[in-house]
């Protein structure tokens, strides 16, 4: 379970950081797919580094958050195996971590960071109307989707190829 909740922070520090490169040093408005159509309507292309070397820094910040992503899910699924793990057993780490990293998105991205300290705002400054009046992010629908259908369906179609080796 230690190794569980560990790998939970690490996929937690890794979105986070992806996040903040795409934000902050990438800036490319492609990243922003998931954001209301207002907010995308409104994005100003950024074709200027915020200072010189910004997407080299964000573009390496993110390459960095993958490779923990995927280190992720290694060792998760090796330790698993080297483990014998069953079905459930593999089935409520997925579980875990995908949950614990959804609430931790709703949380701390959608509402501390763009509603409260307006992270995003600050970036795109162009985006502080669509946001305004909302006490909430923008998708709340869609992210108790994915943590009560989506990340359960997938935790158990991942839990069900690992028990097949």
């Amino acid at each position: 379970m230690l190794l569980t909740i560990f790998l939970t922070i690490v996929f937690c520090a890794a979105i986070t950081l992806m996040l903040l490169s795409a934000v902050a040093f990438v800036q490319k408005n492609e990243f922003f797919s998931s954001a209301p159509k207002e907010a995308q309507e409104v994005l100003k292309p950024r074709p200027e580094e915020l200072f010189y070397g910004a997407r080299v820094i964000g573009w390496t910040l993110m390459l960095f958050s993958v490779v923990m992503i995927l280190g992720v899910g290694v060792v998760s699924i090796w330790d698993g195996f080297r483990s014998g793990f069953t079905f459930s057993q593999f089935f409520l780490r997925f579980v875990f971590i995908f949950t614990v990293y959804k609430i931790y998105d709703m949380v701390c991205f959608d509402y501390f960071l763009l509603m409260k300290f307006h992270f995003f705002q600050y970036y795109y400054p162009e985006v502080e109307s669509v946001y305004a009046n909302r006490k909430y992010g923008y998708n709340i629908k869609s992210q108790l989707l994915k943590l009560l259908v989506i990340f359960p369906a997938a935790s158990a179609l991942a839990a069900w190829i690992c028990t097949l080796f």
